[in-house]
């Protein structure tokens, strides 16, 4: 019987990642199937939320979130969609579904503390921004990713997740970003005919931008390390497993954008770490054959990318220009956007400048529309000494409520995965807000069936 069922979940795992592959060819052939498809899964997503037994709601709601997670920059590339930001505002809608169906817990008040300290600065900018600004446009550009952030941790504060579910959570939002490597291969098959620099490169990166295509790369790093330590019991798994942790590494690192692949370092390295610590002796020594292939195929994903991009990407990380000098700033001005930022908090400590000021401010003076790569930098400077409230919420909260519950293996993986990808993209897409909560979860065992003796006559 436990033979059958493991293939059966072999089989069907198979079976997705064939369907994930074709789905992220036909986008390529077919943009115009990208809408569609976007309204036939949210569709499918709602009426699943709708219409499932209240036990399996919480599943529904994570399983819809997490999948329109994943796929959100692939969206994004193929112009799907009902609006740029559609897949932050489906994963509140779900959130706010999954509260009316499930409730929340009182003890997540913090968190209706960090969305009221969200407001002040929607007044401000109603005053500050410039007259030529779209008021509504730039301020849910902002505060979409905070809002998403905080009504998704109001929902999932001490929710209770079986562990088979956090797997399955992780699969959603791996699949898609398989589907997004198909694409990205399809688009640029070849990434020596691209290259003139080491700058990011949108050409790599499916024509969009770099930084986002690397962050949900990243995160499907993520994803599949998870999926290779944890839920690949035979050689085969593991070496199909390990195939797509290169492919898709290698198309991280050849957008030349180093932030999502340092952040999905940092991630994977505080997911194995944790792992390990917690495991039992024979456990250890089966994730250390593990991590014996992982760096071999990290390694081989290395050799090819420094020989497919000319050596040029052993530059880029060295800081270095194409032809071998040291650049002065190692940040490619995001320093100077900071100090800019850090600027704009000291010129308005009490309240700040306003939601969307700072870009704002920086096309007025400058010339040049330049977002904030730095969340914490821009909730300093546009939202003041409430900035700092939200800050010590969001970083001290998930820590207390990890002292009395240390269920979640994932939970240092997701809270880094929140705190590198706010310092390098900030909060352009919902990853980082729903990994944020997904820290927040009660992570408890499948409850096993019960058999009853029958009583005979």
């Amino acid at each position: 019987m436990q033979v059958k069922q493991r293939i059966k979940g072999f089989d069907n795992y198979y079976m997705l990642i064939i369907i994930h592959i074709i789905f992220g060819t036909a986008l390529y052939f077919r943009e115009a199937l990208s809408t569609p498809i976007f309204l036939i899964l949210m569709v499918y997503f709602i009426q699943r939320i709708i219409i499932v037994p209240d036990s399996e709601k919480t599943r529904a709601v994570l399983l819809g979130c997490a999948y329109f997670v994943g796929i959100e920059v692939l969206f994004r590339i193929t112009r799907a969609g009902i609006s740029y930001e559609a897949s932050k505002y489906l994963v509140v809608l779900f959130m706010l579904m999954g509260m009316f169906f499930k409730g929340i817990s009182g003890k997540g008040y913090p968190y209706f503390i960090y969305l009221i300290a969200l407001v002040p600065a929607i007044l401000v900018a109603s005053v500050t921004l410039t007259f030529d600004a779209r008021f509504r446009t730039n301020v849910t550009f902002v505060l979409s990713g905070p809002i998403c952030l905080g009504i998704s941790a109001l929902f999932l504060y001490d929710r209770k997740v079986t562990k088979k579910t956090l797997m399955d959570i992780m699969l959603c939002i791996l699949l898609p970003t398989i589907s997004l490597t198909t694409y990205l291969f399809l688009y640029t098959p070849s990434v020596k005919e691209v290259l003139s620099s080491v700058a990011s490169n949108r050409a790599a990166s499916g024509g969009f931008g770099p930084n986002q295509v690397a962050t949900a790369l990243g995160l499907g790093m993520f994803a599949i390390v998870v999926r290779l330590f944890l839920k690949s019991p035979n050689v085969f798994l593991k070496a199909l497993n390990l195939i797509i942790l290169i492919a898709m590494s290698f198309r991280a690192i050849v957008t030349f954008s180093r932030g999502g692949v340092i952040a999905a370092i940092l991630v994977i390295g505080a997911f194995l770490g944790n792992l390990f610590y917690r495991s039992s002796g024979k456990q250890k020594n089966q994730i250390i054959v593990s991590f014996a292939l992982f760096v071999m195929a990290a390694a081989a994903t290395w050799v090819i990318s420094s020989n497919q991009t000319m050596g040029l990407i052993d530059k880029r990380y060295q800081n270095q220009d194409a032809i071998g000098r040291e650049k002065q700033d190692l940040t490619t001005g995001r320093v100077e956007l900071f100090v800019d930022e850090i600027e704009g908090f000291l010129s308005s400590p009490f309240l700040g400048i306003g939601a969307s000021r700072t870009k704002d401010k920086r096309l007025d003076e400058e010339g040049e529309l330049a977002a904030s790569h730095n969340e914490i930098g821009r909730l300093l400077s546009e939202h003041g000494t409430l900035g700092i409230l939200i800050l010590l919420i969001l970083i001290i909260k998930p820590f207390t409520y990890r002292s009395n519950n240390k269920k979640n293996v994932l939970f240092y993986a997701l809270i880094c995965f929140w705190f590198a990808t706010i310092n390098h993209s900030g909060m352009r897409i919902a990853a980082p807000s729903f990994l944020y909560a997904l820290a927040l979860i009660n992570v408890v065992n499948e409850k096993r069936p019960l058999h009853r003796k029958q009583l005979k006559n």
